[in-house]
C-alpha cells in the first residue's frame, strides 16, 4: 500500500524533483539561480533541499556569502 502524505509534504516532494531536474540539467548552481530557476518559493525550496540532502543526493558547497548546490556523483 502506497504511503499518503499530507498536501504540504506533497508540495515539497514535487519541489524536490523540480530542482533535482534543474540541477541534472545545469548542474552545480547557486542558491539563488537555482530558486529562479525552479520557480518556487525560496522557503519551499529550502525545504526540497533539505529532503534532497536528506536523501544524499546533493552536496551543498559555501562559496562567498552564498552557497552551490549540486547533484551526488555516484
Amino acid at each position: 500500500m502506497a504511503e499518503e502524505w499530507s498536501p504540504a509534504v506533497a508540495r515539497i516532494g514535487e519541489a524536490a524533483g523540480v530542482a533535482w531536474t534543474y540541477l541534472s540539467a545545469h548542474g552545480p548552481t547557486s542558491l539563488t539561480v537555482l530558486a529562479h530557476g525552479v520557480g518556487v518559493p525560496r522557503d519551499l525550496l529550502l525545504q526540497a533541499l533539505g529532503w534532497l540532502a536528506r536523501e544524499n543526493k546533493i552536496d551543498i558547497t559555501d562559496k562567498g556569502r552564498g552557497k552551490i548546490v549540486s547533484l551526488r556523483t555516484g
